[in-house]
């Protein structure tokens, strides 16, 4: 018998949105290919260093605007992806853009920043493919936050990711202007 789990479940995107619909309690992504991406629920660690991950960006968010979402938010990126960051920012003018029901269901863009916690089950080289087709569908800045490492890969349209060691912060530059991410809690929680 084929070992059919081991190759990609190619979906149309009606399938997926019916798969979605009968099955609330799963996370799925879907890439541009229409491969079905099976997303397992965070461990309890990791849930917990997601929400000060998106508590800092909240905090920083309501005092200079835009919109901050969490790990459950799903986004139609402009290659087909339907993908879904640990966090995400998007600049207010591009939310008011979109129409009332762009906004219940899965926007068709890319937030302007996003962040990967990576997490035991995610393998470190998918996780920096995601974070390249996030700067390819259009993110200005991107983080991927390794915790076993202590390290932060910052990722820019147009350069190769920095990598910084036992980072304890990471700024925002001008996409995040005056956001500085405190490292040291989100590692100490995710570990």
């Amino acid at each position: 018998m084929p070992d059919t789990l081991s190759r990609p479940i190619v979906v149309s995107e009606d399938l997926y949105l019916a798969l979605l619909r009968e099955n609330p309690d799963l996370c799925l992504e879907r890439s541009k290919h229409g491969e079905l991406i099976v997303v397992p629920p965070a461990g309890a660690a990791g849930s917990a260093a997601n929400a000060d991950l998106s508590t800092q960006l909240a905090i920083w968010c309501r005092k200079h605007g835009g919109i901050v979402f969490d790990s459950s938010a799903g986004f139609r990126l402009p290659d087909s992806a339907t993908r879904s960051p640990d966090a995400a920012w998007l600049d207010g003018s591009r939310w008011t853009a979109l129409t009332p029901a762009q906004r219940r269901g899965f926007p068709p863009l890319c937030p302007d920043f996003v962040a990967e916690l990576l997490s035991p089950s995610d393998d470190l080289t998918e996780t920096r493919a995601k974070m390249a087709e996030y700067l390819a569908n259009g993110a200005r800045l991107g983080w991927l936050l390794d915790p076993f490492r202590r390290a932060v890969e910052v990722y820019r349209p147009g350069r190769e990711p920095e990598i910084r060691e036992d980072a304890h912060t990471v700024d925002g530059e001008h996409v995040l202007p005056g956001f500085v991410l405190d490292l040291d809690p989100i590692f100490a929680l995710a570990t």
